[in-house]
Parts: C-alpha cells; sequence; structure tokens
C-alpha cells in the first residue's frame, strides 16, 4: 500500500460519539454466563461480539420495516474496553445510529455492568440484499429514525487498518468448525473474534484495560477455508490477521487507551 493511501486510512476517534438523546437508544440487558467468560471470569470479546450482534436483531424487531432489513454484514466493529466486565455481572445496553448512507450505518453500542464495567462499541454495518448477495438501499421508513438521530447522512467508507504482508510472525493454523458458519455461509463475526482472543492469549499484557480493539474484514472467511492467524507486537499495538490462500482476510489491532477516566 502507497504512503497516499495509508494517509487515507480512517481515524477512529477516542472516545466514541456519546448518544445525543437517551429516547433514541434501544435498549436490553441479560446476565453475564458462564460460557461468555475466560478462566479469569472475565467477559470475552467473542462474546461481546455476540451481544453485539444480538441486539442488533432485537432492535430490528421494533423498528418500522425492520423484518425487511434482516441482512447485514459487519465490515468494521471497534470495542473499548474501559472498565472490564466478569462473571455473574448483569449489562445493560443501549444501542444507537451515529451516522448513515443510503446502505450503511454506523451503530453505537454500549454495554455497562452493574458492578462498574464499561465496553464502548461502534460497528459499520453493510445492508445486503440476502437473495442477491450485494449491497441494498434502505428504506425510507426504515431510516427515517436514524435520519432524525444523526447529522452525518453522507457516511462513506474508509478502512482504518492495512495488510502488513512482511509481517515477521509465526503463522499457525486457526481451525474453523461447522459451527463457525453462519446462515449466509460466512464464517460469523463473532469467530473472528475468537483469534483477537488468541493473540490475547499469547500478549497478555495487551488486554490491560482501558484498551481499544478495531477490527476489519478485507474479504469474506467461508466455510470450508483452510485459515491461519498471524499476530505480532509493534512499537504501539499487538496487530492480528487471518489469512487464507496467502491473502489477509481479516485485520485487527489491539491497543492501550490513554487520557481515560
Amino acid at each position: 500500500m502507497s504512503t497516499a493511501a495509508v494517509d487515507r486510512l480512517a481515524d477512529i476517534a477516542f472516545p466514541l460519539t456519546p448518544c445525543p438523546d437517551e429516547s433514541r437508544a434501544f435498549h436490553e440487558q441479560w446476565p453475564v454466563r458462564l460460557g461468555d467468560t475466560d478462566r479469569r471470569e472475565r467477559l470475552r470479546l467473542d462474546a461481546v461480539a455476540r451481544y453485539l450482534q444480538d441486539i442488533g436483531y432485537d432492535h430490528l424487531g421494533v423498528v418500522d420495516e425492520g423484518d425487511l432489513h434482516q441482512g447485514w454484514i459487519v465490515r468494521r466493529t471497534v470495542i473499548d474496553v474501559l472498565r472490564p466486565i466478569e462473571f455473574g455481572d448483569q449489562v445493560h445496553l443501549r444501542r444507537w445510529p451515529s451516522a448513515l448512507s443510503n446502505r450503511w450505518c454506523n451503530m453505537r453500542i454500549q454495554v455497562r455492568s452493574e458492578l462498574g464495567g464499561l465496553i464502548e462499541a461502534e460497528m459499520f454495518l453493510i445492508h445486503v440484499d440476502i437473495e442477491a448477495g450485494r449491497p441494498a438501499r434502505m428504506s425510507e421508513r426504515f431510516m427515517a429514525p436514524m435520519l432524525a438521530a444523526t447529522t452525518e447522512h453522507r457516511l462513506r467508507w474508509r478502512p482504518a487498518l492495512r495488510e502488513h504482508t512482511a509481517a515477521d510472525a509465526e503463522l499457525r493454523p486457526f481451525p474453523l468448525r461447522v459451527t463457525d458458519v453462519d446462515r449466509y455461509g460466512h464464517v460469523n463475526n463473532a469467530v473472528h473474534w475468537e483469534a483477537v482472543e488468541e493473540a490475547i492469549a499469547w500478549f497478555p499484557e495487551a488486554a490491560a484495560s482501558p484498551y481499544r480493539v478495531i477490527l476489519e474484514h478485507a474479504g469474506p472467511v467461508l466455510g470450508g477455508d483452510e485459515v491461519s492467524i498471524r499476530a505480532w507486537r509493534d512499537s504501539n499495538a499487538v496487530r492480528v490477521q487471518l489469512e487464507v490462500d496467502g491473502g489477509t482476510r481479516t485485520l485487527a489491532r489491539i491497543e492501550r487507551l490513554t487520557g481515560t477516566k
């Protein structure tokens, strides 16, 4: 990638955009269960990714024409772990739009626990026609509440991460299971976050709160693909790549956050 292209990488602001009007946020809550946590009782990132998916589909059930907008692809997820959440806690989730165009949107999700844990997240979501398998325009009725709640209505995609083709890091197998594949034939987004958890196991200091993980999909990972994982530390972050046939499909960066309260 050229220097000019690197200069055009998106800058993800910290902190993420707050909710301008709580009355417009969709709310859910549930307990942090055993299957959501690791041996230290920490809420895992792949569980957080499932939370974000679950509240998204619950949200579709209460908005106009949500039943006509069931197809979504995650292009990027940002997760800021500001204060860790642990097993047995109760989490309260709030979800609202922060920007949109007519085929995609940024959705913000706050995960706050009753014992003081706090995770902030943002997802760049592309609406797709399930039958045609391509981005599709959202209906006017569906977009109406998002347009009323936001000021940025010409959202454009810009990647925040770039592939490192000369990374000096061991390439290890990342075997897939049949349960990893979703209804579209793709490996579910939460499985990519399992790869981030693998990297954290190799570099445990990377998950010292507060920290941020940005994960972007450069291409689909399909059931049956032979996937490999590469993770390494550079000057200020831990980087992760999932690769198939020599090409990078998933990029992630784990970095410490500064200036937090």
